[in-house]
């Protein structure tokens, strides 16, 4: 389904090539990175983000609803016993009625990467020969 391929050769930065895209990703300066690129973590509320607002668009469209400029912001917290959340706020600058608002706060709880997130998944390691 997705193929991304990710190549380092100095200090933390990565090189991340996804078909014929390109992005780089660092750590920040303050985490010994050189700042060159978006953090993993900022890379994967990125991808949550942008699935949110793709599926609340295609959504929208379907029912003919006009959503304006969509925006979705997203935080990433870790407490003190290790337990993580991501905080997910939205807004769309064209008036929506109550329940529209209802309705597309349950479409984006079952967004593809909100469920894969919320179910977890297996992540299998091998080494190349």
């Amino acid at each position: 389904m997705a193929h991304v391929t990710v190549i380092s050769e100095h200090q933390y930065v990565a090189q991340i090539v996804s078909g014929h895209h390109r992005l780089t990703a660092d750590e920040p300066p303050s985490a010994g990175g050189s700042g060159a690129g978006p953090a993993p973590y900022d890379l994967l509320l990125a991808s949550l983000g942008a699935c949110s607002a793709i599926t609340l668009r295609m959504y929208a469209r379907r029912k003919d609803w006009e959503l304006g400029k969509i925006t979705v912001g997203l935080r990433f917290t870790r407490d003190e016993a290790g337990n993580e959340s991501i905080d997910r706020r939205l807004s769309f600058s064209k008036s929506l009625t109550d329940g529209q608002k209802q309705r597309l706060l349950e479409i984006v709880g079952k967004t593809p990467v909100t469920k894969t997130l919320m179910r977890g998944l297996e992540i299998r390691s091998t080494l190349a020969e």
